[in-house]
């Protein structure tokens, strides 16, 4: 489906975009992923996808730092080939309620999830538009939708990456490219792992399928939008909740 094509994936290391990663490699495109801190797990994932039969480049990134973007995109095109499928997965989160919230935690969580998408987006595009064909995929959250409770700052970004796809989406839609956002919401990830039981079956009672989603679940979404299959599918922000949101 995806052969003789190059992925990267920020935030690649763990949970959703480890996810993302293998299955992409497994559709048949070469995979770049970037880390922040986590070498070990990072380098772990690009064995699991090496022993697929594909190549991985693993590095380290900020994607606050344009420099650092362009420096990987540089290393990643010289190793596996310019990548024409972007998914924008790195993301922090600073939770505390608004009145408490910090102007430094405000700052971080919307500089790291949505200017670092943008700057990734920006950086990416040159090869797209020579090869008229892309597929960039913003990982959005079901909190860009209805809020999520000690998390203006991070609801606030991921809102903003819908409205980043959509104007992107617009934009090069003539050139072969289509934008789109994926909107996870309850997700088996380390974090929902550690939950209190009390919180996590409130949680489920919201879902109308009854059970948190994998991170499974999102990859497949995602390996779709960036298949031929979804040519025509642009500017759209789809939600892998059971339910949870619908609207």
């Amino acid at each position: 489906m995806l052969i003789g094509k190059t992925a990267l994936v920020t935030g690649g290391s763990r949970g959703i975009g480890k996810a993302i990663a293998i299955a992409l490699a497994i559709a048949g495109a070469d995979v770049a992923i970037t880390y922040r801190e986590q070498a070990d797990k990072a380098n772990a994932v690009a064995d699991e996808i090496r022993e697929i039969g594909k190549r991985c480049v693993v590095l380290p990134l900020d994607v606050t730092q344009d420099a650092e973007i362009k420096v990987v995109l540089a290393k990643v095109a010289e190793e596996i080939g310019a990548p024409t499928i972007i998914v924008n997965n790195a993301g922090i989160v600073r939770d505390n309620y608004l009145r408490f919230l910090s102007r430094d935690d405000w700052d971080a969580v919307i500089t790291t999830n949505l200017t670092g998408a943008f700057l990734m987006c920006k950086s990416s595009l040159p090869p797209m538009l020579r090869a008229k064909w892309g597929r960039i995929i913003n990982i959005s959250s079901d909190a860009a939708y209805v809020g999520d409770i000690r998390r203006a700052n991070y609801s606030a970004a991921k809102a903003g990456l819908l409205g980043l796809s959509r104007a992107l989406a617009r934009e090069v839609a003539g050139q072969g490219i289509t934008v789109n956002s994926v909107c996870p919401g309850m997700i088996e990830t380390e974090m929902t792992l550690d939950m209190d039981e009390t919180r996590r079956e409130g949680l489920l009672k919201g879902i109308p399928r009854g059970k948190f989603g994998t991170p499974q679940d999102v990859a497949a979404l995602v390996v779709f939008l960036a298949s031929p299959q979804a040519e025509y599918i642009t500017g759209q922000d789809i939600s892998v909740d059971g339910g949870l949101h619908m609207g």
